[in-house]
Order: C-alpha cells, then sequence, then structure tokens
C-alpha cells in the first residue's frame, strides 16, 4: 500500500495526499504532542508537517517501506520551529510594561489532565532531558520506529539515536521519583513514560 501512495504523492495525486493524511494523522498528531506538551501545538505541528509534505513532496525517495518516518521527521523538525517562535513570543511579552497582564493557560491544560501531579512529574523530569534526547524518546519509545528509522526521520547515523535513547532512558530513571521520595526503593519509575506504542503502518 504504501508503495503505491509513495509513488502517487510523489507524482502529486490530491487524493493520495487525503490518504496520507487519513493514514498517519493521528500518528504525527501523538508524536507533535509528546514533544510540545500542548494539545494546540500539535494541531499546528500536524498541519504544518501536511503543507511542508506536500511541498517536499519530489524529494521523497522513490523506494521504501512506511512513509511514518518521514512525517515524523518533518514534524520533529515543525515542532522545533514552533518552540524557537514560542521563545521570542515569550521574550516579546516579558518586555511589555507590568501592568499589562497575560493569561495563563496553564491551568486550563492541566485541567483537562485526569493525572495532573504525574503529568507534571513526567514533564519535569522530559525538561532535563536535551531536545535531540527528547525527539529520540519520542520516535523510539512513543512512536515505536526502530532506531533505522528513527535515525532517518531525524538525519543522523543509528549510532547517534542508540546512544541519544540510551542517555534518555537513563536521566529519565534517575528524575522519574518525586523529590519526596528520592533515595527510596521504589516499583518501576519509568511506567508513566512508556504508553502504548503505535503500530508501524
Amino acid at each position: 500500500m504504501d508503495t503505491t501512495l509513495r509513488t502517487r504523492v510523489r507524482a502529486g495525486d490530491h487524493e493520495a495526499f487525503g490518504d496520507l493524511f487519513d493514514a498517519y494523522a493521528r500518528s504525527v498528531y501523538n508524536h507533535a504532542f509528546r514533544l510540545t506538551g500542548d494539545w494546540a501545538s500539535a494541531e499546528d505541528v500536524v498541519s504544518l508537517t501536511f503543507l511542508d509534505a506536500w511541498r517536499l513532496r519530489d524529494r521523497l525517495d522513490e523506494e521504501g517501506g512506511s512513509l511514518r518516518p518521514w512525517l515524523l521527521g518533518i514534524a520533529t523538525n515543525v515542532a522545533r520551529n514552533i518552540r524557537r517562535a514560542a521563545r521570542r513570543h515569550s521574550a516579546a511579552v516579558a518586555r511589555l510594561p507590568r501592568d499589562e497582564t497575560v493569561r495563563d493557560f496553564a491551568e486550563e491544560v492541566a485541567g483537562r489532565v485526569d493525572d495532573a501531579a504525574q503529568l507534571a512529574l513526567v514533564r519535569a523530569a522530559l525538561a532535563k532531558l536535551r531536545r535531540a534526547e527528547r525527539e529520540v524518546l519520542a520516535l523510539c519509545v512513543w512512536s515505536g520506529l526502530d532506531y533505522a528509522a528513527a535515525a532517518d526521520a531525524l538525519g543522523v547515523p543509528v549510532g547517534t539515536v542508540r546512544s541519544r535513547l540510551s542517555r534518555a532512558r537513563k536521566k529519565l530513571a534517575k528524575h522519574m521519583e518525586p523529590p519526596e521520595t528520592r533515595g527510596q526503593i521504589r516499583g518501576d519509575r519509568t511506567t508513566a513514560v512508556r504508553p502504548l506504542r503505535e503500530g508501524n503502518r
């Protein structure tokens, strides 16, 4: 299916792009949310990812398997750009006069999560990872790509993926304990960062 879809996408077939979106939009959205931690930003990443996919369709290799790694690689780059824009926006807001208030959406977002405390713990642990480590973790652990597919998506050697993932797992294991329980023996500390993998399509 993907070989035929790949050929049609490269040829600029609009119906093929509809099929591409139907097949992989959910996977791209999940990956984007794991990178951004924000529902609205994840939706923006999905839209921009498929726009970029259309723009970059002629660069798609003629031969290959699933188109999912290609799309997740594009989504990773889009998420980087959105983070840069958000940092610039935050810097601009910080320069506003002090009497102007800016709405804080943090509580609204947290309210949509059943276990806000656990989410905070996971996000705090993820924040301690380098960007490259978070990206590899999202691709290999949560999106279920193998090392080769993740390396292809990120444009780095397989060995780099392996080493980044190893460092990310060690750091998460260290930081996933709540501060008040560090030093005590606990169960599996990394359960919270191992949701069900999405199937490889």
